[in-house]
């Protein structure tokens, strides 16, 4: 008997257990894998683009060019979620799955944070980060913020990448001179799971003359004035403001009845909702990790392993682990890697290696081994 699995979401969390599930299940499996977007980005290849150092079309990796025979793909807008029934309606009809994935991260919601559409720039959403390309290109310099508006956000080290960034742009264009930097995050530290990894940042920033302003939100922006609000209702000047915008679960899974709190909860070892064969992974889950790729990803991996012991009517012993790596751009072409462990209970765990210029290499190997594997082409 072939068992229906569906997946919602096709970033790091839903490729990888769609590709994982339909290679170790072959025909004991029927694997549909549903998605709005036109393609997959990875986070840090939007930097890339801003930064002008990629094009947009060099990253956007189009779900249409997947190359995965066990995976049927489908193009659609989730338009409903019954995880009782397993049941999913979407603008290209209805799904009933066996076994159901949840893995369609969070929403960005610019509007949320008043004068954030109109007098700045977020620069977290994809086509954000690509218009920023051309706003980052056209800018003179002068006083640039970078700020968080809202908590939880996806990959916290991303802020401070581009402060690092713009510094590098600004230097190399003879503008830093007559510039300021400043960024303004609600973490005590740039990455509190890892000390090392913070102190790195904080070195790199004082040597750059970057402003840190910790434990703090920018809560609105006055267009007319170019200030931003902090939520302690002091200002800040600016002339470019390039911000993080609030993140929201999607509506279509709140309006399912899989949230408390404005999250999915699931377990943590097993990422099983309280719905029976129904699992979530990734940014849409309160599972306690940062809200980043490579944690979906490794969330997906144990989801996978479960989802196919269930198939192949074996008692299913994958628990996850709580680790992930990232990578943390310097400038320069340096860049160093992060390990963080996230264990129930217990406080996190980080590590730092670099940063290096063979770490660029590194973090330009693991883009190409996911697109390999995922969409079954190289990248070049």
């Amino acid at each position: 008997m072939v068992t229906r699995v569906v997946v919602l979401g096709a970033g790091f969390g839903g490729l990888e257990l769609a590709t994982e599930v339909s290679a170790r299940c072959g025909d004991d499996a029927q694997v549909t894998l549903i998605d709005r977007a036109e393609g997959f980005v990875f986070g840090f290849s939007k930097l890339d683009v801003m930064f002008g150092r990629r094009r947009p079309e060099q990253v956007l990796h189009r779900y249409a060019d997947m190359v995965n025979p066990g995976v049927r793909f489908v193009g659609a807008t989730i338009t409903g979620i019954d995880p009782t029934t397993r049941h999913v309606e979407t603008t290209a009809g209805g799904f009933d799955a066996d076994i159901l994935v949840v893995a369609l991260g969070a929403d960005l919601h610019p509007e949320a944070t008043p004068g954030l559409v109109e007098g700045g720039t977020e620069f977290y959403t994809v086509a954000g980060a690509f218009r920023a390309r051309e706003v980052l290109r056209e800018f003179a310099g002068g006083k640039v913020v970078v700020a968080v508006t809202s908590t939880p956000f996806k990959c916290p080290p991303a802020p401070s990448e581009t402060a690092l960034l713009v510094h590098e742009m600004l230097e190399a264009r003879g503008l830093r001179g007559r510039s300021e930097i400043a960024l303004v995050m609600p973490l005590g530290k740039p990455i509190p799971p890892s000390p090392k990894a913070s102190d790195a940042v904080l070195a790199a920033f004082a040597e750059r003359g970057i402003d840190w302003l910790p434990e703090r939100l920018v809560r609105e922006l006055d267009p007319a004035r170019k200030i931003a609000v902090l939520a302690d209702g002091s200002e800040l000047s600016y002339d470019l403001f390039l911000g993080v915008p609030v993140h929201r679960v999607p509506q279509v899974v709140a309006d399912s009845g899989l949230t408390v709190d404005g999250w999915v909860p699931v377990d943590p070892l097993t990422l099983e909702t309280t719905f029976p064969r129904v699992y979530a992974v990734g940014d849409v889950t309160s599972v306690g990790t940062p809200k980043a790729g490579v944690f979906a990803e490794g969330q997906a991996a144990v989801a996978a392993a479960r989802i196919i012991a269930d198939i192949k009517g074996q008692i299913p012993t994958a628990v996850y682990d709580g680790h992930g790596i990232c990578y943390l751009e310097f400038g320069h072409d340096q860049v160093a890697k992060v390990g963080v462990t996230f264990l129930a209970g217990q406080p996190p765990v980080g590590d730092l290696e670099g940063p290096s210029t063979a770490l660029a290499a590194d973090k330009t190997a693991f883009g190409a081994d996911r697109i390999r594997r995922w969409f079954g082409r190289e990248w070049s």
